[in-house]
Order: structure tokens, then sequence, then C-alpha cells
């Protein structure tokens, strides 16, 4: 779920995207309940990832994002999911092929 600046709705955007496989959200405009979502995602990602330590470089905070997603999308607890992981709510969690837990 992204907001609906023009990056998002580059075809390049949406390629990736389609890639993926994923399906891509848009926030309604000028809807702050929604876009909130968006915003609590960036808030986290900058407080347990971005600056949660002290990195040698920024090309080093960088090779840490891929974990960083891994462990908040697959073991993180989230309260808007009464304590469950963003993965386990897709298809029980259990049927993506090449995902390491």
């Amino acid at each position: 779920m992204t907001d609906n600046g023009s990056a998002y709705r580059s075809h390049a955007f949406a390629g990736v995207c389609q890639a993926l496989g994923a399906r891509h959200l848009f926030t309604r405009a000028y809807t702050p309940r929604t876009n909130g979502k968006a915003e609590r995602f960036i808030q986290t990602l900058l407080r347990e990832w971005a600056y949660s330590q002290p990195y040698r470089s920024s090309l080093h905070r960088r090779a840490w994002l891929p974990r960083w997603l891994h462990s908040y999308n697959f073991h993180r607890p989230h309260a808007a999911l009464d304590g469950a992981s963003p993965f386990s709510r897709i298809s029980g969690g259990n049927n993506l092929v090449g995902v390491h837990s």
C-alpha cells in the first residue's frame, strides 16, 4: 500500500509489483486514515532499522535492509494482527515457494 506519488504510479514500479506477484494498493487521496498505514510502516522502518544502531556506512545500512524486512514480515509480532506476522496472514503462511524463515 502506497500513497499516490508519481514514483508509485510509474510503469517501472508497476512492473516490479507484477514481477513479484504483488498486488499494489493505493491509499485514498486526502484520507489520513488509510495513509496512516503507510506512514506507520515508515516510522517503524526508521526506528527499528535505519536508526536502530550505528552503521559504518550507508552501504552497510542498506545491506541490513533485507534481513530487517524478513524479520518484520515473517517473525515480528504486529499489534494490528493480534500478535501475528504479516506472512502468517497469507494462506496460513505456509504456501510460498522460495521463502526462508
